[in-house]
């Protein structure tokens, strides 16, 4: 495996920013500091004027794999993420069939380890009658334990209480909730069906998938948690209602219940169905710019936790159906650092903190082991971003195998110049120097 020396870089870092050499060698940081040791047969970086930072984890993907191909692979989204400085995801049990059973877990890791472009984990599924399956997850070898508390893509609702129950009380791992009342939802969807019939305009869906239906979900999966001690993490929070249930009172390490943010409730509002319709059609649902302000207030507070994508494809044509028939989900691996940073820019936050949000905090959050910071002894799992280049979202540029983006025509103000995984140059310049180099993830649990 090649040595590399990054050398004058401005590092970024556990709340600091520095100017630092680092050695990279055998996978792992080996040095970091002012001057670096040089050693015969290193490659040279001079990184002057980028910005280095550990590279992002992104605790909720959707790669389509295995079963749903037309729309994804776990090798062309990874590889998607890898150009835009996600070196490890972790990726949802909703492929076909569904990953409800230890065998078919297993599966997705051998398509993985054969595939991936980053580093990789699998989330186990949840269902109404897996319970035992579930339990015999090991919580050393997988991110966690997926339940779905409101149906979505893949049918995959988990709505019978004592099957809840049973889970937050027995499962000994950390439990992701994707939290809407499906009562709610149905209740509305068929009020916006009386109303506009099959032509409902895309804008109904905040308002079919509304913030009641959110509260209800993600208040009920807190007090079970609180009830049973459960280690519970809600994704993809989209309301100001929700926000009191989280707390920034104690570190990060030691809440038993945490939340994730993804970035296209940050950047997005009810506003913006007009223009983009069912492209940006997704469950929860991107709603009134109220509720994003008040998501960037517990961002920046350190009520929410994570920053994520909830990269979910589908091809342009599925997308264009009628609202009713058009599935819901949004393709944004590729973007979301760059997406921050733009942010950052603007001052909405600072850059240790989209450091902290993006690559420390899923750490912490999920005890993996050695990664998420640039530490001696760690992974090297690196991004270098160039703040003086450009980069445009065009079709030519973007990697998904849907070959669409919500964000198509965008300007962002920074470049990402090179991204390593587990040590190993993967992309530089626009070009991938490695076929694979993802390592599955352990947890330090």
């Amino acid at each position: 495996m090649t040595a590399y020396r990054i050398l004058n870089a401005q590092l970024i870092n556990e709340g600091q920013t520095q100017s630092a050499d680092l050695r990279i060698e055998n996978g792992f940081i080996a040095e970091v500091g002012q001057r670096v040791s040089a050693k015969p047969g290193d490659m040279v970086i001079d990184a002057a004027g980028t910005y280095l930072l550990p590279g992002v984890i992104d605790d909720q993907v959707h790669f389509r794999e295995p079963g749903l191909t037309h729309k994804a692979t776990i090798r062309s989204e990874s590889r998607a993420g890898v150009a835009g400085g996600v070196t490890t995801f972790m990726e949802m049990p909703n492929t076909t069939p569904n990953a409800l059973t230890q065998p078919l877990l297993q599966d997705k890791y051998d398509i993985a380890a054969a595939t991936a472009f980053g580093n990789y984990s699998f989330f186990m599924g949840a269902s109404n009658n897996n319970l035992d399956e579930v339990l015999r997850t090991k919580a050393t070898d997988v991110c966690g334990v997926k339940v779905f508390m409101g149906s979505s893509t893949g049918n995959m609702l988990v709505d019978n209480e004592q099957t809840l129950d049973a889970l937050f009380r027995e499962c000994p791992m950390l439990i992701a909730t994707h939290c809407e009342d499906e009562a709610t939802v149905r209740a509305n969807a068929e009020r916006y069906r009386a109303e506009y019939g099959d032509n409902a305009p895309a804008w109904i869906h905040p308002l079919v998938r509304n913030e009641d239906a959110c509260f209800r979900s993600s208040s009920m999966a807190v007090e079970l948690a609180k009830k049973h001690n459960t280690r519970l993490h809600i994704l993809h929070l989209t309301t100001a209602d929700e926000l009191h249930l989280f707390r920034n009172d104690i570190p990060l390490t030691e809440k038993r219940i945490t939340a994730e943010v993804c970035v296209h409730h940050l950047h997005f509002t009810a506003d913006d169905y007009e223009r983009l319709g069912n492209q940006i059609k997704c469950n929860p649902a991107i709603k009134a710019a109220n509720h994003r302000d008040a998501l960037w207030a517990a961002l920046l507070d350190d009520r929410l936790d994570i920053i994520a994508t909830d990269h979910a494809p589908h091809t342009w044509d599925e997308k264009q159906q009628p609202y009713w028939q058009a599935p819901s989900g949004l393709p944004l691996v590729q973007h979301p650092l760059l997406l921050l940073l733009d942010y950052a820019k603007q001052g909405k936050l600072s850059l240790e903190k989209v450091v902290q949000k993006m690559a420390h905090a899923p750490a912490d959050c999920f005890q993996i082991d050695r990664r998420g910071y640039v530490r001696e002894g760690y992974w090297a799992d690196l991004v270098l971003v160039d703040p003086n280049q450009s980069t445009i979202v065009t079709p030519e540029s973007i990697l998904y195998q849907c070959g669409w983006s919500p964000l198509l025509g965008e300007t962002f103000s920074h470049r990402i110049t090179h991204t390593f995984v587990s040590g190993e140059l993967v992309y530089e310049l626009g070009t991938f120097k490695t076929e694979k180099a993802g390592q599955r993830l352990a947890f330090n649990r």
